[in-house]
């Protein structure tokens, strides 16, 4: 009897065991982050682009959330970056400009959802120029990328160039990791970083022609002569004096360094197209207004068509959950490190507090907490996507994280914004400010002090500095408590001693 009863216990501990090591499926979400660089809201139908349409995108829109009031805390893209990581404005993550060396081994978010057991993973712009870390899988560009046939850096260390268009390539290495190598048992948090629509504005060869039947009307503000806003009339970030034939709009630019990188097809294509535009610019010769304006309809014609790129691999990304059965339960969110300026102000880049650099795009889809069709008015901003991520993990959120969750149930009346990249390229003077649904106050320093004050409601062109308009005082002086609280909250100690030297 005792010998039979050895093996049926021995037996019922070997079940025992495996039930005690089994694991049911993880019912955490799936989180995938589609970055792009220097998306303006203007250029997605979505938010009402009369230039573009990008169905992709928009699908966001129609089977989730469109964010109506997004913005960036300091439009650049490392510090943007910096903050979507850690949480926090860059005056605490230590970023505040894209010339300072960022602390990778601070906390971040993939750090504390590995610990939670999720799989992280960053494919395509990166831009921090240090090693990623906390990532169980990493291949990224160095610096800013190319547009045609990329190098990448890879976790052994090497850097491998990819044949294709950069959109493409960074997809295909994205749904790579999905499909084949990711370890499917457990729930993933990927970050897709798309080089486009950057600077030099670089479409693929099947996109070059897109745009040129389409006559863009100029912005309303194309020839803003800066009254009343010194620092905007510092700048230089304009498209007519600024923006380059050569490198920018590829007149004559078939000796450049991003031509000779191309293979045969590809520099076939592109001279073919781009040689047409230099033979056209040199028969018209334009100059003055008429040389602005061909400068603006190229500037147009390349960004979009960089854009269609985008849109398209952001629809395989979708096309992808949906077959593999993941889309109910993956947390899709498309956003952009920051505004631009489609000539607004007669800019290109971003920078200025002012709107359209300022506001950011953001879609997210999510079923299981997103009704199809949401239209969110609440502000946000970018210091919120690491509490989000947390938190829809199941994961604490850290307490000197600075955001909040998107989803929070007490909204914010206000947003704050810090810029320090001055003197440097496009020269945008340092300053600081608050904006609430309908107000913005803006503090310009180090280059003679000064304020500003716009109603975007009557002026939502920012042409109307109202600061010193004594219909307006009693609003500057709730705003200015106001950003003095946001500026103790966010313990800014820079602006702190910058409004107590002026006795505020």
């Amino acid at each position: 009897m005792q010998k039979t009863l050895l093996p049926l216990c021995a037996l019922f501990l070997t079940i025992g065991l495996g039930l005690l090591s089994f694991k049911p499926q993880d019912k955490r979400p799936n989180i995938l982050i589609l970055f792009s660089d220097d998306h303006a809201l203007q250029a997605i139908s979505a938010y009402g682009s009369p230039y573009i349409k990008t169905p992709n995108i928009d699908r966001l829109a129609r089977e989730g959330a469109l964010y109506e009031n997004m913005f960036c805390t300091n439009s650049l893209c490392v510090p943007s970056r910096a903050t979507l990581l850690t949480g926090k404005f860059s005056h605490k993550n230590g970023h505040k400009d894209n010339l300072t060396q960022f602390d990778a081994g601070q906390a971040m978010y993939p750090k504390y959802l590995q610990t939670a057991g999720y799989q992280t993973s960053w494919i395509g712009k990166w831009h921090l120029q240090v090693t990623p870390q906390y990532f169980d899988y990493w291949s990224v560009l160095p610096g800013q990328g190319a547009y045609y046939n990329p190098d990448f850096i890879e976790m052994s260390g090497k850097t491998v160039r990819q044949e294709g268009y950069a959109t493409d390539v960074i997809t295909n290495k994205a749904l790579q990791w999905l499909t084949t190598d990711r370890d499917a048992s457990k729930p993933f948090c990927l970050v897709i970083g798309h080089k486009c629509p950057h600077r030099n504005w670089q479409p693929d060869t099947s996109d070059l022609r897109a745009f040129d039947h389409v006559k863009f009307p100029l912005p309303k503000t194309f020839y803003d002569n800066y009254e009343g806003r010194i620092a905007a009339g510092r700048q230089d970030m304009t498209v007519t004096k600024t923006m380059r034939l050569k490198e920018d709009l590829k007149v004559d630019a078939a000796d450049d360094a991003f031509v000779k990188r191309m293979n045969p097809a590809q520099r076939k294509a592109w001279l073919a197209y781009y040689d047409q535009v230099t033979a056209d610019f040199k028969k018209k010769n334009p100059t003055g207004r008429a040389l602005d304006e061909w400068k603006y309809q190229r500037y147009m014609q390349d960004y979009l068509g960089t854009i269609l790129s985008l849109d398209r691999n952001v629809g395989r990304v979708l096309d992808y959950l949906d077959k593999a059965g993941l889309a109910d339960n993956t947390i899709v969110v498309y956003s952009s490190d920051q505004g631009f300026y489609l000539g607004e102000h007669g800019w290109f880049d971003k920078r200025f507090m002012y709107e359209e650099s300022h506001h950011m795009p953001m879609l997210i889809r999510y079923p299981k907490r997103i009704k199809p069709g949401t239209i969110d008015r609440a502000i946000h901003n970018n210091t919120d996507f690491a509490p989000t991520i947390l938190e829809e993990a199941g994961v604490a959120v850290p307490k000197d994280m600075q955001g909040q969750s998107f989803f929070s149930k007490t909204p914010r009346k206000s947003t704050y914004y810090h810029y320090y990249e001055y003197p440097a390229e496009h020269s945008v003077q340092t300053h600081f400010g608050i904006r609430t649904d309908r107000y913005k106050l803006i503090r310009f320093y180090n280059d003679g002090e000064y304020w500003e004050l716009y109603d975007l409601k009557t002026d939502p062109e920012e042409l109307k500095n109202q600061y010193a308009n004594p219909a307006y005082q009693k609003i500057r002086q709730q705003l200015l408590g106001d950003l003095k609280k946001l500026i103790r909250q966010y313990d800014d100690t820079e602006a702190e001693a910058i409004l107590k030297k002026e006795g505020l």
